[in-house]
């Protein structure tokens, strides 16, 4: 099973992908976390990848995407994955497609998760205001002001893939805001169903389709089967034209003989 799950920040992609993989066995790819490994590990890509990221510059679609694709050819995402935060925009969605297609793979489902905006302003703003109560010090990204800067970088980057998978009949939408144990359970109902539709489609027949332009082979034995052959050959006018020129060659050249 290989899953995108889509939402802009506090939709809780994050603790529904957790069930994911509660559920399914499945694992959590990161870009983040790829891009980490593939740096540790000394890869080319990943030598690359540091370089880039040493001079405080954004890595290219292509370079995250072969480092994509280096990960899911490991053993432990060969049964499924879910992708966390990539891809981000469209040309990188359509770089996933290709490099899924070369590695015979595809997507299973891409799920969103609808919130509203203002809500989740609202909820951040509640949790600063708990943690503060608990003297607890808060994280970096607990600001509505960042919030909101990521919402906003969210609408104009990644917002458009949901356009993208539902002009490909391949996006299932999900209220965010609903419990987090509801939104699990049709999470869980959405991959039921996709899952049927992939067992009940009907299998591509293997036969060999017929070759266009060739005609079936005759072998004509004696004047009766010959006869006969002719007359199952009537459908085929290509076959009568091949005939013809036989006939009247023989005649032709009877009729040269030379007599005795």
């Amino acid at each position: 099973m290989r899953l995108i799950l889509l939402g802009p920040p506090g939709a809780g992609k994050g603790t529904q992908a957790g069930h994911l993989v509660a559920r399914y066995g499945l694992i959590q790819l990161s870009t983040g976390d790829m891009l980490r490994a593939a740096v540790s590990a000394g890869t080319p890509i990943g030598q690359q990848a540091q370089d880039i990221m040493a001079r405080g510059a954004l890595v290219p679609d292509d370079i995250v995407v072969s480092i994509v694709g280096e990960r899911i050819e490991q053993p432990d995402a060969r049964d499924g994955f879910i992708l966390d935060g990539f891809p981000r925009t469209v040309p990188q969605a359509q770089a996933l497609d290709r490099l899924l297609t070369e590695h015979g793979q595809a997507l299973d489902a891409v799920i969103e998760l609808r919130v509203d905006e203002a809500a989740l302003v609202r909820r951040i703003e509640s949790r600063i205001a708990e943690t503060q109560a608990r003297g607890e010090p808060l994280r970096d990204d607990d600001s509505p002001e960042v919030l909101r800067r990521r919402l906003a970088a969210y609408r104009e980057q990644t917002a458009p893939l949901i356009a993208y998978y539902r002009r490909r009949g391949m996006l299932r939408s999900v209220d965010g805001m609903a419990p987090i144990g509801d939104v699990a359970a049709e999470i869980k109902r959405i991959l039921a169903s996709e899952a049927g539709k992939a067992a009940s489609a009907p299998r591509r027949s293997r036969r060999p389709a017929k070759r266009p332009g060739k005609s079936p082979r005759v072998t004509v034995v004696g004047k009766k089967a010959k006869g006969r052959a002719t007359a199952g050959l009537r459908h085929n006018t290509g076959a009568r034209r091949k005939l013809r020129p036989r006939r009247t060659t023989a005649r032709r050249t009877v009729a040269r003989k030379p007599k005795a």
